[in-house]
């Protein structure tokens, strides 16, 4: 790529761990076509989320601050808001280019013949659900140790509430040996833990093999020392899963997408499970891999969610074992049933609900967190004196620690939660022990 100009470039990402993992393809793309990263560039890109209607508003309103003040910039815009809200895109006078995702495989083409004055349309997009390739290679964290490896996109769930089906398309999955193949690759340029991600990695299929038989190949075809697994549904959590959790390259952290543990709302938001298989999942884990880290997100004040309801949710989630919940406000998303559905929660009763079960999360996350105290760790060293253990806490770490290896072991002496109000506090470990 020598012969072509170098652009210098720099890529805004929104949203979830894939986007983060599609920015890093992205990124490593342009690289490879003769553009060059830069803090002062001439193409900004923005990677958009969609899965609420706020965080198009806020791409909105990044596009229109960079053109403000970089005028003479070109912006294209991309990602799932691009394919869902590309109206609104495609009518903002500060967007250069509008790239939908099932044209992202084409961006930097599309930016080089702008660029070179080609008459283009201003928006490229198709159906998205005719889209069955799925781009390997992104996804690498500024820390240099841990990697996102994106093994499954799309999703075939529909949920009444969402709409990212129709901003990524089918689920649709890479290969077994092509990822154990860049599992290695990333171990051989010195990463310690790969994440397992995808839009629903539960659905992960490889000629009739599934998510389970894809970690069984990592496990023993590499040697990457820390595996950790991203979002799963309560009736993914099987005792086969489970089982594979016995080896120590597997992380104990669960992500749980429950969303309600009440069967009316959960049969409403189009959920396959009820609360019956929330309370199964959460029990498995905590007693088949015991000292897990257990996440999960829950929307609350969903249409039609009465108070009961949500009580019950409540109160189911207090008798269960889990560390810290994602609480979701729900907001309306264009394009999805959910609008459709009567009986919607005021903002104001959304706005209680969710410092309410805030409250609850809070305090059951600190009670955990102090369990931790005494306890040894491993931990990868990230970077501003933050390390990540295995089991998912954030330890705080001294500045002056030095390790020929960037995971050490760390005994956890205290918990501080006074200046890390974003991540619910951090625990801090001590080296010498």
């Amino acid at each position: 790529m020598d012969h072509l100009e170098p652009i210098s470039f720099s890529i805004v990402n929104y949203g979830c761990k894939v986007n983060t993992y599609d920015g890093g393809l992205l990124e490593s793309r342009l690289k490879k076509d003769g553009f060059s990263p830069s803090d002062k560039p001439r193409v900004y890109i923005v990677n958009t989320c969609a899965v609420t209607a706020e965080a198009t508003k806020e791409a909105i309103r990044q596009v229109r601050k960079i053109k403000k003040l970089n005028p003479d910039s070109i912006v294209a815009v991309t990602g799932c808001g691009a394919q869902v809200d590309t109206d609104k895109y495609a009518e903002l006078k500060e967007a250069d280019l509008v790239v939908a995702n099932s044209h992202k495989g084409r961006l930097e083409t599309l930016v080089r013949q702008f660029l070179a004055g080609k008459q283009l349309e201003k928006t490229h997009k198709d159906n998205i659900f005719r889209k069955l390739d799925l781009e390997e290679g992104g996804g690498l964290e500024s820390s240099h140790t841990r990697s996102f490896l994106k093994i499954q996109d799309g999703c075939n769930s529909f949920c009444t509430y969402c709409v990212i089906p129709f901003a990524r398309g089918r689920s649709r999955s890479l290969s077994i040996d092509s990822l154990v193949e860049r599992v290695n690759e990333l171990h051989s340029q010195n990463f310690q833990e790969v994440v397992l991600t995808g839009i629903h990695i539960g659905d992960y299929e490889d000629s009739g093999k599934v998510l389970e038989d894809l970690i069984e190949s990592i496990l023993m075809r590499t040697n990457m020392p820390r595996i950790r697994l991203t979002s799963l549904e309560p009736v993914e959590i099987g005792d086969r899963l489970l089982e594979l959790f016995k080896n120590e390259k597997m992380c104990k952290h669960f992500h749980m997408s429950i969303q309600s543990a009440q069967n009316a709302v959960l049969k409403n938001m189009k959920r396959k499970y009820g609360s019956a298989e929330v309370e199964s999942a959460l029990t498995s884990i905590a007693k088949k891999v015991p000292g897990s880290f257990i996440g999960m997100d829950v929307i609350v004040g969903f249409p039609g969610e009465t108070p009961e309801q949500y009580q019950e949710t409540k109160s189911r989630l207090e008798g269960l074992p889990w560390t810290k919940i994602h609480v979701f406000p729900y907001s309306e998303r264009p394009g999805t049933k959910a609008l459709t559905l009567p009986d919607k929660v005021s903002g104001s009763e959304i706005a209680r609900r969710s410092a309410d079960l805030r409250g609850l999360s809070l305090e059951r996350y600190a009670k955990c967190a102090l369990e931790q105290i005494g306890s040894i760790k491993d931990v990868l060293v990230l970077k501003d004196g933050l390390a990540l253990s295995r089991d998912f806490w954030k330890v705080q770490i001294p500045g002056s620690v030095a390790s020929e290896s960037p995971e050490i072991k760390v005994k956890i002496s205290g918990y501080d939660h006074s200046n890390f109000s974003a991540i619910e506090g951090a625990l801090v470990g001590v080296q010498d022990y």
